[in-house]
């Protein structure tokens, strides 16, 4: 094989790939104000144009979202829906059970939510106090897996373009560009937590009429996570970045059942 195509091949395999992620990660979403979308973490690449309200609406990749996020072929709010939801005990021994593999020290099972499709884990740095990642936990095989979306995205410490964890990869999803994790990152961002709490309230009242952001989002390193609930009740999450401020909803959890924090 001649040089000239072995390199055609190899970009062909890499864009291939880059579709993949993208597809897979649901990472349509919307800026919000701030414009260019800031999505690769501290390594700046300026990769997605935000999409402002009138590309909201119901289309291809599940549940309501910004660009063509919308009921559809990602099955949104459905799934497991036939299937007996986890306990938060099952959860959090999933959970702590996928930690053991990491083989990272200072990590902790913070917050169990649990729903119909499938059950929500936040897990800190106990050093820090920090988010450090987010977990989904299978229903059927009761395992823990890395949540989709920001968490692997936006994450600047544990998400695909970090160098943390073994096996040669970012921890949360075994991806790596051979770039090692600042030793000086903070999880301070520029868009402040109240900030990030009405950017999320601006993009429900446009999407979701009478839904309501919680007050507590919980700080990861490089994006905010939180709750909102409709009629007195939590409805869905969401997260916002904190660099540009985009808002990305989470559309595969399904109908809440119920939540625990953990000491």
């Amino acid at each position: 094989m001649n040089n000239t195509l072995r390199t055609t091949l190899i970009v062909l395999a890499v864009l291939a790939l880059a579709g993949v992620i993208f597809t897979a990660g649901f990472m349509v979403a919307s800026a919000n104000g701030f414009g260019i979308g800031w999505m690769m973490g501290n390594y700046g690449a300026r990769m997605m144009s935000g999409y402002g309200p009138g590309m909201m609406g119901r289309g291809m990749m599940g549940g309501y979202g910004p660009g063509m996020m919308g009921r559809g072929m990602m099955g949104g709010y459905g799934g497991n829906s036939n299937v007996t939801p986890l306990s938060v005990d099952q959860a959090k021994t999933a959970a702590e059970a996928y930690l053991k593999t990491l083989g990272v020290d200072g990590l902790q099972v913070s917050e169990v939510m649990v729903f119909d499709n499938n059950a929500y884990v936040v897990v800190k740095e106990t050093s820090t106090g920090n988010g450090a990642f987010e977990l989904l936990v299978d229903p059927v095989s009761q395992t823990a897996y890395p949540e989709y979306g920001p968490n692997m995205m936006w994450n600047l410490k544990y998400g695909m373009m970090s160098g943390v964890g073994g096996r040669g990869g970012g921890m949360i999803g075994g991806w790596n560009n051979g770039n090692a994790t600042p030793a000086n990152l903070s999880a301070d961002m520029p868009v402040a937590q109240e900030k990030a709490i009405s950017l999320a309230q601006a993009y429900l009242d446009q999407t979701i009429p009478g839904a309501t952001a919680a007050t507590d989002p919980v700080k990861f390193y490089g994006y905010y996570t939180m709750d909102f609930e409709q009629n007195g009740e939590v409805a869905g999450m969401l997260s916002v970045n904190g660099y540009s401020g985009q808002v990305f909803l989470h559309t595969w959890h399904g109908t809440f059942v119920e939540e625990s924090s953990m000491k």
